[in-house]
């Protein structure tokens, strides 16, 4: 019998002798039951003390006390499995599972005791080398737990000089932020100068500004960033683009949107530019908007294309892609090739045959059943469509012959395609 359904299973004799015992037992044995156990097992050591707060009144003092305690045994037992993932860079997705719930149920409880600073700050000491090392793939919820034992803004500066100690750039970024949400202007400041490469670093350092009521050194740092950043500007452009509002100044906002748009050109970036305008102004944009539709992915030019009814230019586009895989996804495209089959009914059958590549060799039975979903669509554009029964019978004998010694072909196919098997 499988051992986990065998201790699944419940055994009332042996539950009412142990309810038996425990009724009959007195306090010094079951004192001693408890102190056995939890000496040789940490987690039943935890379960213990928070058992008892629950249930047994305490003063302040030894409340406090208790919930220390409960809160260390808590770490202790993550650290027994953060240990090992941290010396060897990481470890199976059931450590990291285990270990990130922990320390999740560490963070919730440390949000919620009443330990005092310096049993926080003790456990801070305990946490912050694994933060350092970051080797652990656990830095999100480290990170939790270091911010969940801070109460107010001394814990959290104390937190800002640690982590500013460390060295990194990861934990000299949290204490960039914490900085700045004490309202600390010279040590945020600082901090911020030690890199200013990429939009959100400036976009970063504008808002400080901005908020800070400085708001032309704002705007010309954002427009600085606009210039000199790498990566993302999304948010950079946001900024100015509200601020252009703010100020009435309507063609620095389309410009600012007609950037975001084209940058990395989506149907929906197109759409949602084309709302933005008057009539008269997506005018004046349109031909810029097309030409930044021709560096666009093939996919987006073609469903642009398709929105803006440029069926020629669609079909021109299409003829140069293949099939799409199905392990990929390619609904959007499948879709498109749908909607131009009446109308382009040569190039939309040769897309199609696209997809079936070689179909006299060997493959697995899961791709068999794949080509023969695409052979549908090939016969359907024989039969339905260009009305040439002739010729997908032809193409049909013609694969069927060559895949008589592949009984798994013939099988997928004949579920699909009607008359496989008579032919």
């Amino acid at each position: 019998m499988d051992k986990k359904k065998r201790g699944g299973r419940k055994n009332p004799a042996r539950e009412e002798s142990l309810d038996q015992l425990l009724q009959m037992a007195d306090t010094t044995a079951l004192r001693q039951m408890v102190e056995q156990l939890t000496s040789t097992k940490p987690d039943a050591r935890r379960e213990c003390l928070e058992f008892l707060q629950k249930h047994v009144a305490l003063p302040p003092e030894m409340k406090a006390k208790a919930e220390t305690e409960a809160i260390f045994e808590l770490w202790s037992e993550a650290e027994l499995d953060l240990a090992e993932p941290d010396e060897y860079g990481g470890g199976d997705y059931d450590t990291q599972d285990h270990v990130s719930a922990l320390l999740y149920e560490l963070s919730e409880k440390l949000k919620k005791s009443l330990i005092p600073r310096e049993d926080r700050r003790a456990l801070l000491d305990e946490v912050l080398p694994y933060i350092k090392s970051g080797n652990a793939g656990m830095d999100d919820a480290l990170y939790e737990v270091a911010y969940a034992a801070c109460r107010d803004n001394e814990d959290l500066r104390d937190l800002a000089e640690r982590l500013e100690g460390l060295g990194k750039d990861w934990p000299l970024d949290n204490a960039r932020r914490i900085y700045r949400k004490i309202g600390d202007r010279e040590k945020y400041l600082a901090l911020r100068s030690h890199r200013m490469e990429y939009g959100l670093d400036y976009h970063d350092l504008a808002t400080f500004h901005w908020e800070q009521g400085e708001r032309e050194r704002a705007l010309a740092i954002a427009r600085e960033g606009l210039q000199k950043a790498k990566g993302r500007m999304d948010e950079l452009r946001g900024f100015l683009a509200d601020r252009a509002k703010e100020s009435g100044d309507r063609q620095g906002y389309l410009e600012l949107h007609f950037a975001q748009a084209t940058e990395a050109l989506t149907l929906a970036s197109y759409k949602a530019f084309q709302n933005l305008c008057k009539v008269a102004e997506w005018a004046g944009y349109e031909p810029k908007m097309l030409a930044a539709v021709e560096r666009a992915r093939p996919q987006e030019r073609l469903k642009v294309h398709m929105h803006r009814e440029e069926y020629d230019q669609a079909i021109n586009i299409l003829s140069k892609m293949r099939y799409p895989d199905d392990r990929f996804g390619g609904d959007d495209l499948l879709k498109i090739a749908a909607r131009l089959e009446e109308r382009y009914p040569d190039q939309i059958l040769a897309f199609y045959m696209s997809g079936l590549g070689k179909l006299n060799q060997s493959m697995q039975r899961e791709t068999y059943a794949q080509k023969a979903k695409i052979a549908q669509k090939v016969r359907y554009m024989w039969l339905d469509v260009i009305k040439a029964p002739e010729k997908w019978e032809a193409f049909a004998r013609q694969v069927k012959t060559a895949n008589l010694k592949r009984p798994a072909f013939q099988e997928e196919f004949a579920k699909l395609l009607p008359g496989w098997n008579a032919m």
